[in-house]
């Protein structure tokens, strides 16, 4: 006895019927405590697991075990006893045996909860997040934030291991006029100027391959004053950011595949997930046109079709309206519907009103006979062409999103993504992951009326300099990609331009002069002037990873400290009120927002 350890000989996960008579040491939370007529039952847990901790009234550390709140922290020394074949608990590790509690130490006493621990009872997220260090003591958000530890070692592993070098880039920078909204730090040293966090590491990433470096990465965090969604934590995110010298999109995908695929399979627990060198590759123009979105979900097995050219001068008025305007009518299969009432095709209607869309037309179809506006328009022969073109059966509906190319195909992306749901007919224990490629350079903004970048300025346009003097602008595709795993873009990447005169020339289209782009991006403009390889890289979200491996729909439960949606920590009150003296050495003056 004299040689244990203060605290514990095993932690709570250890312990197996071989121990049975070892006088052992363990510590920590009360997890439950249940009282059989004399006979004390406590669930002892700590991080690795829970042991079952048995006290009658012959034992010594009876009154004080019987007086613990839950939760409080305690060490319990005592003897390994096996427990009868009919109370095994097949359920724990440690579920053949228990421990006869000789001594018990109180360590920290626990207040009256404000929410439980034991039980996976759902709590109000404000609570849950006023009070995290409770939520983390629960066996799923646990469990999650262990999975984010081990998926980050593994990132990192498979990354060192492809020869890639972990260097870390700077957190205070400059502002950048790109992008989002930045974060921004006052300078004492320096009045009325101001650091930015960095949205991303993107200049400094390019840069280090400007000084030579070749292979980089990091577990980057990247601040954006942004609104939260269900996706995206508000604040702040970690990703894997990655680049490297000499490559073109093939050697990129051929170093990132590896690593994705390799990771989900570590952590998929038995779903399947697409194999490294098999990421189905889809063109935006084809993605936008198939799926309507440029995040698909390959497990969704509908594909939107175009037939504008049916509605052509076709006697329905309404269509051959939105068509002689110059808008398209798109079509989603709404497959073995005949046993579905009108409710489902009209609440599909209305989900669509509801979407702020002018509505979502349909088709119905049992035994070959056709129901339902649209059909009564368009006419049986022409239906039949139609149905016949799509290769529909007898059984089948479908959806009509019709109007301008932009809105039709988000309202038919979002109508397929519904039936899929609706239908049942999403692929369940699967990770299917795709590249989206050939993303326009530039695009044609409706309100400005000109040409603007459409995505990331600093890509290299597919034909470099020669299809920026001699094409359309708008024709013009960019050696740009995202990755998407399961309808959730994890990431968009890029071959960079790290030649001067093609960057003056892109951004000039877009109409900003060289002055433009010395201001703005000196330090990358400037450092290219001096050799830079030919680079490219990608980032992928690591919260948006371990979301998708923990199954969970929201970013903020693998997230450990998140804030809420107001982008407030409610544990820490953040954002707080600073001292007059602190603002005076910053030389910053508050000013009260005007009242309502």
């Amino acid at each position: 006895m004299t040689n244990m350890h203060a605290y514990r000989t095993h932690n709570c996960a250890a312990l197996r019927k071989g121990n049975v008579g070892d006088t052992v040491r363990l510590s920590g939370w009360v997890h439950n405590k249940r009282d059989h007529g004399g006979v004390l039952f406590i669930d002892l847990r700590d991080h690795f697991g829970i042991t079952q901790i048995l006290a009658d009234s012959d034992s010594k550390a009876f009154e004080a075990l019987d007086a613990l709140r839950k939760e409080s922290v305690i060490c319990v020394t005592g003897r390994v006893v096996a427990r009868d074949d009919s109370l095994v608990n097949s359920k724990l590790p440690t579920g053949e045996i228990e421990v006869y509690a000789d001594e018990m130490e109180l360590l920290s006493a626990a207040d009256e909860l404000p929410m439980p621990v034991f039980g996976e009872a759902d709590y109000p997220e404000e609570t849950r997040l006023r009070y995290r260090y409770l939520d983390l003591r629960r066996e799923n958000v646990h469990a999650n934030m262990m999975l984010r530890s081990n998926v980050i070692s593994s990132l990192r592993n498979r990354m060192t291991d492809q020869g890639f070098m972990e260097i870390q880039t700077p957190i205070l920078t400059a502002s950048s006029p790109e992008g989002a909204r930045d974060y921004l730090v006052p300078s004492r040293v320096h009045p009325g100027k101001f650091y930015a966090l960095p949205q991303a590491p993107q200049m400094f990433k390019q840069l280090l391959m400007v000084a030579g470096f070749d292979k980089y990465f990091q577990i980057a965090p990247c601040f954006r004053d942004e609104d939260a969604r269900a996706d995206r934590s508000p604040g702040e995110f970690y990703q894997l950011d990655l680049e490297m010298s000499f490559v073109t999109q093939e050697d990129v995908f051929g170093a990132l595949e590896p690593v994705l695929a390799g990771v989900f399979e570590e952590f998929a627990d038995g779903k399947s997930v697409t194999p490294a060198g098999e990421f189905t590759r889809i063109p935006y123009k084809q993605a936008m046109l198939d799926y309507g979105s440029d995040k698909p979900d390959l497990r969704n097995p509908l594909i939107i079709r175009d037939v504008t050219d049916h509605f052509k001068g076709s006697g329905f008025g309404l269509f051959d309206k939105i068509v002689s305007g110059g808008g398209v009518v798109r079509v989603i299969p709404a497959p073995k519907t005949a046993e579905k009432s009108r409710k489902f095709f009209d609440e599909m209607n209305e989900w669509a009103r509801g979407e702020g869309h002018a509505g979502l037309g349909y088709v119905t179809r049992k035994g070959g006979t056709f129901g339902g506006p649209i059909a009564k328009n368009h006419g049986e022969e022409g239906m039949l062409k139609l149905y016949e073109e799509l290769g529909l059966g007898d059984d089948d509906g479908l959806f009509f999103a019709a109007g301008k190319e932009g809105q039709a195909a988000k309202l038919a992306g979002a109508a397929r993504t519904r039936v899929g749901e609706q239908l049942e007919l999403i692929e369940q224990d699967c990770f299917k992951f795709c590249w989206i490629v050939d993303f326009p350079m530039f695009e044609y903004d409706e309100e400005t009326k000109k040409v603007d970048f459409s995505h990331n300025p600093f890509s290299m346009p597919q034909g470099e300099m020669e299809a920026l003097e001699s094409k359309d602008p708008l024709d013009i595709l960019a050696w740009q990609y995202d990755i998407v795993c399961n309808g959730v873009e994890l990431s968009s990447g890029a071959i960079r331009n790290h030649r001067p005169d093609i960057m003056y020339k892109a951004f000039e289209i877009a109409g900003y002069s060289q002055a433009d782009v010395d201001e703005n991006f000196s330090g990358m403009i400037n450092a290219f002037k001096f050799g830079a390889p030919p680079h490219g890289g990608s980032a992928p979200g690591v919260d948006r990873i371990v979301m998708l491996l923990a199954d969970e729909p929201n970013i903020r439960e693998v997230v450990v400290f998140p804030m809420n949606q107001k982008a407030e920590d409610l544990m820490m009150s953040a954002p707080g009120n600073v001292s007059a003296q602190q603002l005076r050495e910053l030389n910053l003056r508050v000013v009260e927002p005007p009242k309502e």
